[in-house]
């Protein structure tokens, strides 16, 4: 996204104390906005004239002592609250992240990442209901990626959360306790070409375990999840195929398997094209809720235009059908 605006960090309030004590500090403005049209076949949909607003101030600095420090506030549509991020950088150790909101941090940041032109399959505007895994990332999150403690073409992440679905809190306050869940940690691992020495091809992983409350009328476990997956990359095409497995400690459906594969293909610079799918089998479920997506978008500039056909089977694990097709116009500021 282009940048709007530029604005000291020493000017903002006390808030950002931590920012306007770092050298040639600055926060940048970045926004963009999304207008689309969808269509649902043989349903009443009423007004198919959607409109997304969003923005982000990014901040970032470096402190006297040779840390770096950024910041990341995340504004979702009409202005809704989404996320805020602080990294701060450790030379000769790595990142430390603190998060609030929709982080995707630990093992949510692979709930699906098969290669799309726009969105995942049930990630363009008609939802497969499909349960997928979070981690801790529902709570706040302190994540670590290490950087001088690996080999070259290896990347960790460790996140912790003292309670998992504890939502937003205060500085200076507390929260979440009245939650289900409690403390957990999240394990990632991701190996490029420079690990393995194939061109190309990635391979990526992850585990999760949360604490949970178990009352036997509801809960007799703890949650537990896993993720593995591979894509690959050579000339204008891109493959890749994972599952996920949840273990929710819920009595009266326990588990989720989801498995998502996409491929995409660039035309050329400014036009793209691609096909994606995923399904997921509930434990002791009767039908399994899938999505199948065909998307393109054509870029110019900062436009780019999209278009997707969705059809999902089975939504939300029950036996309802549905298509839909839907264009969107997204402008970058």
């Amino acid at each position: 996204m282009n940048k709007l605006t530029k604005i000291g960090a020493s000017a903002l309030c006390g808030s950002l104390a931590v920012i306007s004590a770092a050298n040639a500090g600055e926060l940048t403005v970045t926004g963009g906005i999304d207008m689309t049209w969808m269509s649902e076949e043989d349903q009443t949909t009423g007004n198919p004239i959607g409109l997304g607003s969003n923005y982000a101030l990014k901040g970032s600095g470096e402190l006297d002592n040779g840390w770096t420090v950024d910041l990341k506030i995340a504004q979702g549509n009409a202005a809704a609250y989404s996320s805020t991020n602080v990294t701060i950088g450790l030379p000769g150790l790595g990142d430390v992240l603190i998060t609030h909101g929709t982080s995707g941090t630990g093992i949510q940041r692979y709930d699906d990442i098969t290669p799309t032109v726009w969105e995942e399959a049930d990630g363009a505007g008609l939802s497969a209901g499909i349960n997928k895994i979070m981690g801790t990332s529902a709570g706040g999150t302190i994540e670590v990626t290490p950087t001088e403690a690996l080999p070259a073409g290896l990347v960790a992440h460790i996140a912790w959360s003292k309670d998992a679905d504890s939502g937003d809190t205060g500085d200076k306050t507390t929260g979440g306790t009245t939650g289900i869940l409690g403390s957990g940690w999240d394990i990632t691992l991701e190996a490029t070409s420079d690990l393995h020495g194939v061109d190309g091809l990635t391979v990526y992983g992850g585990i999760a375990e949360v604490e949970q409350f178990q009352n036997a009328a509801a809960y007799n476990g703890d949650v537990e999840e896993q993720v593995w997956g591979i894509k690959y990359a050579a000339g204008g095409f891109s493959v890749g195929y994972q599952q996920t497995d949840e273990d929710t400690g819920n009595t009266a459906k326990t588990g989720y398997e989801n498995t998502a594969y996409g491929i995409t293909f660039n035309v050329n610079d400014d036009f793209s094209i691609g096909y994606g799918h995923v399904d997921s089998n509930q434990a002791g479920g009767t039908s399994d809720a899938e999505a199948d997506s065909i998307q393109a978008a054509y870029t110019m500039g900062g436009a780019t235009f999209r278009i997707a056909q969705v059809d999902v089977d089975n939504q939300t694990y029950g036996t309802v059908d549905y298509k839909s097709t839907i264009v969107s116009l997204g402008l970058a500021f």
